[in-house]
């Protein structure tokens, strides 16, 4: 019996090549990776989404939770006191709430970055126990963990049920 056909998932824009400054580059990644994880998590299957699928314990719907919760942490300088919970979403959340949560968290953050022009400058955001990174370090932590993340996304939604792609 020949395998069932793949499907593939949204988010395939790339980022700038040419032409832009190195905020446009950086913000471009970013954005593109944001697009490619939430794309991944939009439309899995309940229960599965939850289910671990490796022995960690990692699952679908746990990686963008904890994605949403370093956007807010970088971006917005909100706390995080157990960074391990951050990995699975409360029960009561489905897919649809924990993407809406997700882009509602990058639409803040984006503002946030709107108004930075200097890649060297610290964020504009409080942060009661020590100053604020860079804008250019906090655009390259989320390239790196969300990029990382997004790998887990990919394999994870394989797992399910055999979409692959961006």
């Amino acid at each position: 019996m020949p395998a069932a056909p793949r499907r593939r998932s949204r988010g395939d824009t790339p980022p700038p090549r040419t032409g832009s400054s190195e905020t446009e580059v950086l913000r471009g990644f970013l954005d593109h990776l944001r697009a490619s994880v939430s794309a991944k998590v939009e439309g899995a299957p309940e229960p599965q989404v939850r289910t671990a699928q490796v022995p960690s314990g990692t699952n679908l719907l746990g990686l963008l939770n904890h994605l949403t919760c370093v956007e807010r942490a970088t971006f917005l300088g909100e706390r995080v006191t157990d960074w391990q919970a951050t990995f699975h979403a409360a029960p009561a959340d489905g897919v649809a709430d924990v993407v809406a949560r997700y882009r509602e968290t990058v639409a803040r953050a984006d503002d946030v970055l709107d108004g930075c022009t200097d890649l060297g400058a610290p964020l504009p955001r409080p942060r009661p126990n020590g100053p604020a990174p860079s804008v250019r370090w906090a655009l390259t932590h989320m390239i790196e963990e969300t990029g990382r993340h997004a790998g887990h996304a990919d394999i994870l939604r394989e797992l399910l049920d055999g979409t692959t792609g961006r």
